[in-house]
């Protein structure tokens, strides 16, 4: 929940560095919804957009809520659904979760579906447990490489002051690919696993290095388009 209007300016810096030198990697943004369709119209092909939150129906009496359809009228490519936030703020169950997963396909947007141990689960040594049955739970069976990508964030890691280790990222990420093959079978092998715990300049390329790290969700660092554009440098490997 950050930007009005005047955030614009930061996305028009990102698309005159990104059309200027075009990444490697690709580059979604997902701003409120408030101001979607306004990025949309000046974007120029520089980055993608995306929604942070859908609704599960198509349309209907629940006033506030977005659907997936109205993203992708907006301009979007793709929603983010499960984040941390929105499962223990609005109290999102995993079954919740897939049914926007569905909502999102049904729109043709790429659904971003977020997992992840809280601190109390991660000291209680359930990290592996939490996260296979979230994948159970939130990523539906026929989810494919090219509908789905899933976001690890450790709620634990994330304002708190604590920063997990590369070793402790490879080991979730690694049982993360484990249960969505065997969720998935041959499109499990496929579907992008990003980090979402607090990726920053300093930390981005030796995270985005890590096998099966696939890109990165980040908060608080794109904030800055100068913070952005230096994520992106290591996702593009400089």
């Amino acid at each position: 929940m950050n930007g009005t209007r005047d955030s614009l300016a930061v996305l028009a810096d990102l698309r005159v560095a990104l059309s200027a030198k075009p990444p490697k990697a690709d580059v979604l943004i997902c701003p409120p919804a408030t101001l979607l369709n306004r990025a949309f119209a000046s974007v120029a092909h520089a980055y993608e957009l995306g929604g942070q939150d859908c609704h599960a129906e198509v349309s209907g009496a629940f006033t506030g809520d977005i659907s997936a359809e109205m993203l992708k009228d907006a301009g979007a490519s793709a929603v983010i659904v499960g984040h941390s936030e929105r499962r223990q703020y609005h109290g999102e169950t995993d079954a919740q979760v897939a049914a926007k997963a569905k909502a999102a396909w049904r729109a043709g947007l790429l659904a971003i579906i977020c997992i992840g141990e809280t601190e109390a689960e991660r000291d209680a040594g359930k990290a592996h447990e939490i996260c296979a049955n979230q994948i159970a739970g939130s990523v539906p069976e026929n989810a494919t490489a090219a509908n789905t990508a899933v976001a690890y964030e450790p709620i634990w890691a994330i304002g708190t002051g604590r920063t997990p280790t590369a070793a402790e990222i490879a080991d979730v990420h690694r049982h993360i690919r484990e249960c969505l093959k065997a969720r998935l079978g041959a499109e499990g092998a496929g579907v992008r696993i990003l980090y979402g715990g607090s990726m920053k300049p300093s930390n981005a390329a030796e995270i985005l290095a890590l096998e099966n790290v696939g890109g990165g969700l980040i908060g608080g660092a794109s904030l800055k388009a100068a913070d952005f554009l230096a994520i992106i440098a290591c996702a593009a490997g400089g």
